[in-house]
């Protein structure tokens, strides 16, 4: 049987949403994820699925962007999962070894798809780490900027005209 348009439209545009959150979750910066998401944590009731763990995943690129695809190198991650009392589970993958940032991360990944905590943890947690990001983006940027060299061509000889 086939969904309705609405429907599909609204599964995508959640899963568009959890995409956004679970990215913001992983870049971010162990202790800047502990100190807004410890309380959380805390007053929540959860167990394991995965305890927190650290591997290695394989990262791959495509020449150009779009051609064949290749295997660029191996980059170590922590990942962890968890469910909630309600059955929701919730998964956290960060690069790097930080074991507790994936757990983390996997506890607010699953507090964020309640929908009565979605709001307040998003303004708490997720709109904070998303600025301190663009704040590390745009010194980054200020930063490359200010090593730019710009390179001319002066022409020599004679015109030929």
């Amino acid at each position: 049987m086939m969904k309705s348009k609405t429907k599909m439209e609204a599964e995508q545009a959640a899963i568009a949403q959890r995409s956004d959150w679970l990215g913001i979750l992983s870049r971010s910066v162990g202790s800047e994820l502990e100190a807004l998401a410890a309380d959380l944590v805390t007053d929540s009731t959860f167990e394991w699925l995965r305890p927190s763990d650290i591997g290695l995943v394989m990262v791959r690129g495509r020449a150009g962007g779009t051609g064949n695809v290749f295997n660029l190198g191996e980059m170590t991650v922590a990942r962890a999962s968890v469910r909630l009392e309600d059955g929701t589970v919730g998964h956290g993958y960060v690069q790097g070894r930080d074991k507790r940032q994936a757990e983390l991360a996997a506890i607010v990944d699953a507090l964020l798809q309640q929908p009565h905590r979605h709001e307040l943890i998003t303004a708490k947690v997720i709109e904070p780490l998303r600025e301190r990001a663009e704040a590390r983006r745009l010194a980054k940027s200020r930063k490359a900027a200010a090593t730019k060299v710009e390179f001319f061509t002066m022409v020599r000889g004679e015109d030929p005209a």
